[in-house]
């Protein structure tokens, strides 16, 4: 295995067997063609980045028909709201120039439109892509965020005031490149603010379903510190986010032109108290992970040979690499309910449960429903009431 930052040769320290595509809802004439790939993880000691050894190419995962929309939770398009707000609070200027790098359906980037800054997003997949030109009236190019496409960008050449991403970043496998061409487009003075799940939030939650084949990278404030010291940035300010179980949003400017907060100084203090910054860390996580694994499949088989009707909620990619790390299929789970029309009436990647609408949720209420989406569980629960109400139970594998 290779450090895909630096070259270097690192040893995964941690396998989860073999793993189908997380977002590779497929029919059932597909069972037998499906795509698999090994998923293992290993931490270089150098730049501190954790990250999957092979993964599938990005034209697997970001596609025509990419199931993820953000408009559709409601926590994250007022997170967005709010992302947008602090970004004008602290970055923005009247004429200020904004990119977003994988800007989804155009929640986010929205906000910028509206406020009548000149803008471009970047996304990969053409139909959440289409449906942000159509829906919002924003400006975006259906391509990759990379230093090709970022070069015939003349007029947003060191111009760019703000250059902002929301789980991205983790995603791609080259950060040089990705580096390299935010370098050629930010402004002397400009900002690059990302966010992205936090490993420090996923060791203490043994959360391992954040690991499948988009989240290349977890990242820490060790790992992004020194990956973009290389190129003459500094990591000026980070703060934590409860997104998607715990993120983190890490701010980036050239070097020099801005202070670095006290707060980054107390993250990286608790980081090395857990230990973020060692190979120990990861090992300790894999027992965990293996524990969690050993407990979650035995209250499974227990309710199961109780007779309980058991059932998934929202067919998450994390729920791929749960469930078949796991090893829990359609012999213990009926269903799997999701609101995703381009999932409903396929079967979940590996394990070959049926996807089904909420509503059949709420016509055939199980005994027990897993949390597959644990992460927007307060969400889940407001909009779930009454299951609980008749009696269900929520279960989830992560603590």
């Amino acid at each position: 295995m290779k450090c895909k930052f630096s070259g270097e040769k690192i040893k995964p320290f941690m396998s989860f067997g073999k793993m189908p595509m997380a977002n590779g809802f497929l029919d059932k004439k597909n069972f037998k063609r499906e795509f698999f790939y090994k998923l293992e993880v290993g931490f270089n000691k150098n730049n501190y980045l954790f990250q999957v050894n092979n993964h599938p190419r990005s034209p697997h995962i970001f596609n025509n028909n990419y199931p993820f929309y953000t408009s559709k939770s409601k926590v994250m398009i007022k997170h967005f709201k709010d992302y947008f707000k602090w970004i004008k609070k602290f970055y923005l200027k009247k004429d200020s120039k904004i990119i977003e790098i994988g800007s989804n359906d155009g929640t986010f980037l929205n906000h910028f439109a509206k406020n009548d800054n000149e803008h471009l997003g970047f996304e990969p997949s053409k139909n959440v892509a289409k449906f942000s030109r159509k829906n919002k009236n924003i400006r975006v190019i259906n391509k990759f965020f990379n230093y090709k496409n970022a070069k015939k960008l003349k007029k947003f050449k060191k111009q760019t005031d703000v250059i902002c991403a929301a789980n991205v970043i983790c995603h791609i496998p080259d950060l040089r490149n990705i580096i390299k061409s935010i370098d050629f487009l930010l402004s002397n003075d400009g900002v690059f603010v990302f966010e992205e799940p936090y490993l420090g939030s996923m060791f203490k939650k043994v959360s391992y379903d954040q690991i499948y084949d988009a989240h290349i990278f977890i990242f820490s404030l060790h790992s992004v510190k020194t990956i973009f010291n290389e190129y003459n940035f500094d990591l000026v300010d980070a703060i934590p986010q409860s997104t998607h179980g715990g993120s983190m949003r890490y701010i980036i400017s050239r070097k020099g032109h801005r202070n670095i907060s006290n707060r980054v100084k107390k993250l990286f203090n608790r980081e090395k108290e857990m230990k973020l910054n060692t190979l120990s860390a990861c090992l300790s996580f894999k027992k965990k992970c293996e524990n969690s694994k050993k407990n979650f499949r035995k209250k499974i088989f227990r309710l199961k040979k109780e007779g309980k009707k058991i059932c998934g909620y929202a067919a998450s990619a994390k729920s791929t690499t749960a469930l078949n790390y796991c090893k829990i299929d359609h012999r213990y789970i009926d269903f799997i309910a999701d609101s995703t029309k381009e999932k409903i009436g396929k079967f979940s990647p590996g394990m070959h449960i049926p996807i089904v609408s909420i509503k059949h949720f709420r016509d055939n209420y199980p005994d027990v429903a897993i949390l597959c989406s644990w992460n927007h569980k307060k969400e889940i629960f407001k909009k779930e009431k009454k299951f609980v109400i008749k009696g269900g139970k929520w279960i989830s594998h992560v603590n």
